[in-house]
């Protein structure tokens, strides 16, 4: 039997194994057997990481460097995902199921996108000054916070990282990033693309590991991490906030979601269920943001979901490294068992199946169900997989109020050709994120992030530059 191929932690600018020499593996869903074997991260690795990242921050190059410097080794990086678009997708690929097509040609091309936006946006920042005072020189600067934990997501895992470590780095922080248990392989490439494209040594470590009591739960407790990014489920992002409070620190939290599509009768309904659908199934429904509760204005609600009906059978499931694979398999044993275990009890409540629900390995095919009460479980909670609920409302005053009947504020979206419609319901959802017509479209520009029960800070453009660093007020009597 071949060796498992090695995926080690990164710290302080070299891939080093644990300090106990423990090791996990990484399965790969589709032929449920491991691919690779883990570094194993504990208290002992974090404390090495974070020293890295502290002595990095306060005696290193990288926070005193200018904007433009910075600037210029994230091109480099970004550069350096492109070429390796190929291996970097595959890696992903194998973590969690997401088809190779998917992972290379939009998540390894956003990645970069993610480190050549805030690479220029820092450069192109300016500090403010407040003229109008007799002999006084105020003004603000916007300094780098210190070391940043980075906790990443399994679903899409470059994308998620490059997401949270490039306003980091670009602002000028160094970072410790701990990717989810179920993905770990590309964060250790990124580490050492990094270092490739010039970054100095401890600015950006990886620790591999389980979250609570494990590396994650090490991390966010550490007293030398000044800030905290995480992206995950609610109950994890709860337990961080407490672990945050113990010395003040900030966080950014972006949790889960429960988002509602609304089809309204003037829509476009073509448009409008091709957008649902993919919404509803795109990486086999394993996104945060997804349209997992369909909501149809009664006069067109048998035939909007005759065509999501449709629509569902027609997609192909397979072999994530097939070109013409649409939906994979869920990402591991446990997150299968807690899909199918969502849709046995929506039967058992009384949801009536329109399509879907059938089980090949830890596939699921993509899954209609109806007859559904706003108190059913699978109306409440998030399901992370391929399915999506349908109700029919009446007037525009239903659909806001059933879209709002929820702990999540994620995501939503309106389908139709009312301007006016539009901006009145998108004003009166209760979510960070809408969509009118459309749906994952992406302003980088743009504050992201959610209410209640999905989240709070916002991060992108300005939003990032606020959180990743300290604004400083500077008051110099310059005399007469």
């Amino acid at each position: 039997m071949s060796e498992l191929p090695a995926i080690a932690h990164h710290i302080d600018g070299v891939a080093v194994p644990s300090a106990d020499r423990a090791t996990f593996d990484s399965v790969d869903p589709t032929t449920r057997r491991p691919w690779a074997r883990v570094s194993l991260g504990s208290t002992a690795d974090v404390n090495a990481a974070v020293s890295a990242a502290r002595r990095a921050f306060d005696d290193g190059p990288w926070p005193r460097a200018t904007p433009a410097e910075r600037g210029e080794v994230l091109h480099s990086f970004a550069d350096l995902l492109i070429s390796h678009a190929e291996e970097l997708a595959l890696l992903d690929t194998l973590d969690m199921g997401r088809p190779l097509t998917q992972t290379r040609d939009r998540d390894v091309a956003r990645g970069a996108a993610n480190l050549r936006f805030f690479a220029d946006d820092a450069r192109l920042a300016m500090d403010e000054s407040m003229p109008g005072h007799a002999r006084h020189h105020v003004y603000t600067r916007y300094e780098p916070t210190g070391v940043v934990a980075a906790i990443a997501p399994w679903n899409f895992p470059l994308m998620q990282e490059t997401w949270k470590i490039a306003p980091a780095l670009a602002y000028g922080n160094t970072v410790v990033l701990k990717p989810a248990e179920q993905s770990p392989a590309s964060a250790t490439r990124l580490a050492e693309l990094a270092a490739q494209a010039g970054l100095p040594r401890g600015v950006f470590n990886v620790v591999q590991g389980f979250g609570a009591g494990g590396a994650g739960a090490a991390l966010v407790a550490h007293p030398q991490v000044d800030l905290i990014t995480f992206t995950g489920e609610t109950r994890t992002g709860e337990s961080i906030m407490r672990s945050a409070a113990r010395g003040v620190r900030a966080v950014s939290l972006e949790l889960g979601g429960k988002g509602a599509s609304i089809v309204f009768e003037d829509a476009d309904l073509e448009q409008a269920v091709a957008v649902v659908a993919d919404a509803a199934f795109s990486n086999a429904g394993q996104v945060c943001l997804a349209g997992t509760r369909l909501l149809v204005q009664r006069s067109v609600y048998a035939e909007v979901v005759h065509r999501l009906v449709s629509a569902a059978e027609t997609m192909r499931l397979g072999d994530p490294r097939d070109s013409g694979t649409q939906i994979g398999p869920l990402a591991s044993e446990g997150h299968h068992a807690k899909v199918t275990g969502c849709l046995d009890a929506a039967i058992g409540e009384g949801a009536t199946r329109l399509t879907g629900g059938d089980r090949h390995g830890w596939w699921v095919a993509p899954t209609v169900l109806d007859g559904m009460k706003s108190s059913m479980r699978i109306c409440r909670e998030e399901v992370f997989g391929p399915v999506v609920t349908v109700q029919s409302f009446d007037t525009d005053q239903e659909g806001v109020r059933l879209a709002n009947d929820t702990d999540y504020g994620l995501s939503a979206m309106v389908f139709t050709t009312d301007l006016g419609r539009a901006h009145r319901i998108s004003g009166r959802l209760r979510a960070g994120n809408v969509w009118v017509n459309c749906f994952w479209v992406r302003d980088l520009r743009s504050p992201f992030g959610g209410m209640g029960h999905s989240g709070i800070g916002r991060e992108g453009g300005r939003h990032s530059r606020e959180f990743f660093t300290e604004a400083k007020s500077i008051v110099m009597d310059i005399g007469e």
